[in-house]
């Protein structure tokens, strides 16, 4: 009987373009597959013998092994749109049928001065652009003049970006919770994001305190069937921010991948029925987005060395599954996500060894599997396939 499920989210890590992806302008996109033509020596010993290089189609069979441990598959998304709220949330059983609304061309005039106004300050951009390469035009003008930078991308994201020695970061919070309150209706967005920056010779870099307001899911997913039955619900990472504390009982902040492996492991030695979801966001917001290759494939190889320490401190009731969230190529065009297959990989001491999934259909049935797993109930959408992987 399993009593805890360690559910964590490679962000980002897909694993080749969905039927659809033209669509989305992301033909040919493979995240994976792109990363290991780069990196064709990558050294992931724990991820491979869990089966991720036997999913159908996985970097062309070039991570593949013999008598895999674990059970995997990959997963379809069915929602409309390739962004990490849509994404986690089909993963958890909701699917978004109407996109969440986009500004390509920037918010409208009339909305960003009324949130000047509600702010008492002028505003810098309100642009799609790179985080990294907005900072670097604009901060300098920003660290004179005080004004924050506002920008989006092809997301459905308001982000604003502050040298916290210029806004405190409580302000840029504050700044941050006034444009919430506003990005309702006809300006309704998926998150709003708070980017903090430091300038140290004469270098502009992102801090680990990000923070993201995102919008409520529009009915209980997962994390809240979990949760009425009295389970704990520990989220690592940005989850808690994903949901906006919907259906979670602890969430605890991170400050990179090793961190979140860390804390997660930290977890898994707590004693607790439920689910331990945690959200490993340096693969999408440091590599994916910066279209980094080299450093995707490091920082892969970097969770794989923190994976056997995972797995060395799972119960004995404990299930682990790996999958991701949409996908971010970094050898695409631009710097947005990308519509891909996700990966899903099972294990634990009551999991079969070498089951392949297939490919399912939705990202839904992960989370529907995770729900009939606990005795949580049955979730708005998605297919569970327990029998399929429980001995």
């Amino acid at each position: 009987m399993i009593d805890r499920v360690v559910l964590i989210v490679m962000d980002s890590l897909g694993i080749g373009e969905l039927p659809d992806a033209a669509e989305f302008g992301d033909a040919g996109a493979d995240t994976l597959g792109h990363i290991v033509d780069r990196h064709p020596e990558l050294v992931i010993p724990t991820l491979k013998k869990m089966g991720f290089g036997n999913i159908d189609g996985v970097a062309a069979g070039r991570l593949f092994v013999s008598s895999p441990i674990g059970a995997f598959g990959k997963a379809a998304e069915i929602s409309q749109g390739k962004d990490t709220i849509t994404g986690h949330w089909e993963i958890a059983g909701l699917e978004t049928k109407i996109p969440f609304q986009t500004f390509p061309e920037g918010f409208p005039g009339e909305f960003i001065q009324a949130f000047e106004k509600e702010i008492g300050l002028k505003v810098l951009g309100n642009y799609a652009a790179s985080g990294t390469v907005i900072i670097d035009e604009l901060g300098p003008e920003h660290e004179t003049t005080g004004k924050p930078i506002v920008y989006t991308s092809a997301d459905s994201v308001f982000q604003i970006a502050a040298n916290v020695d210029v806004i405190p970061l409580n302000r840029l919070y504050e700044i941050c919770e006034i444009a919430r309150r506003m990005l309702q209706g006809k300006y309704a967005c998926g998150r709003v994001i708070a980017r903090p920056y430091i300038l140290q010779n004469g270098k502009r870099t992102r801090t680990s305190d990000r923070r993201d307001y995102a919008v409520s899911p529009p009915e209980p997913t997962m994390l809240n069937l979990i949760m009425n039955t009295g389970k704990t619900v520990w989220a690592v990472g940005k989850i808690g921010d994903i949901f906006n504390q919907h259906g979670i009982t602890t969430s605890i902040h991170t400050e990179s991948n090793a961190d979140g492996v860390i804390k997660t492991i930290e977890a898994i030695n707590m004693s607790f029925q439920g689910l331990i979801f945690t959200n490993l966001v340096d693969f999408d917001s440091k590599y994916g987005h910066r279209r980094d290759p080299e450093g995707y494939a490091l920082a892969i190889e970097e969770f794989d060395r923190g994976l056997s320490g995972i797995l060395d401190a799972l119960k004995p009731k404990d299930l682990l599954v790996l999958c991701a969230d949409h996908g971010n190529d970094p050898t695409h065009t631009g710097w947005d996500h990308t519509r891909e297959y996700i990966p899903m990989v099972f294990f634990g001491p009551d999991i079969k060894q070498g089951i392949n999934l297939g490919t399912r259909q939705t990202f839904a049935d992960l989370g529907a599997t995770v729900t009939d797993i606990l005795g949580a109930g049955v979730t708005s959408i998605g297919q569970s396939f327990k029998t399929l992987i429980l001995k």
